[in-house]
């Protein structure tokens, strides 16, 4: 399911944080997060993980956040696609998605990872999410990709509607 939203305003069980590796405060979808969970309660949290590796994923509570738990993934930079960018994107949704299993989250919702500062091209990073989300086991009942913007969003429905290869 795709959603036009702010994510920070989801009533979810969980939601994902588009993080840089240092689990420090950045710009857009992280800054956003911060703000409505409470700067100072979700800096320490973060703190306290000892940052964290391009592709991976980590949680911390949700503090002042309707959702329970915000899972931070770093996304990679893009430099083309010839860094690995495609796979490390991938296993951000992977990681997120086996974290939220493990806190037994029902509900999650995702950013566009990686499009915004780290220049992921948007068509290139929503096949990427959509594949890898429809590809995984999971106990979800629901994950959400929440766009930002109309052009993220249109991309997000045309791949939703398409039919499983």
């Amino acid at each position: 399911m795709a959603m036009m939203a702010d994510i920070t305003r989801l009533e979810v069980d969980a939601i994902v944080n588009a993080a840089n590796s240092a689990l420090r405060v950045g710009g857009g979808v992280d800054a956003a997060i911060h703000q409505a969970a409470g700067r100072a309660d979700l800096m320490a949290a973060c703190a306290a993980l000892g940052g964290c590796r391009t592709g991976d994923a980590k949680a911390t509570a949700g503090f002042a956040l309707p959702a329970r738990w915000v899972i931070h993934t770093v996304g990679p930079v893009w430099h083309g696609g010839g860094e690995q960018e495609p796979e490390l994107l991938g296993s951000c949704y992977r990681r997120a998605v086996e974290v939220a299993d493990e806190l037994g989250a029902k509900t999650v919702a995702f950013p566009a990872i990686s499009t915004g500062i780290f220049g992921f091209p948007k068509e290139i990073a929503a096949q990427i999410a959509v594949s890898t989300l429809r590809g995984l086991g999971t106990k979800l009942d629901r994950v959400i990709l929440v766009a930002f913007d109309p052009q993220t969003m249109s991309i997000y429905e045309r791949l939703i509607a398409q039919p499983l290869q």
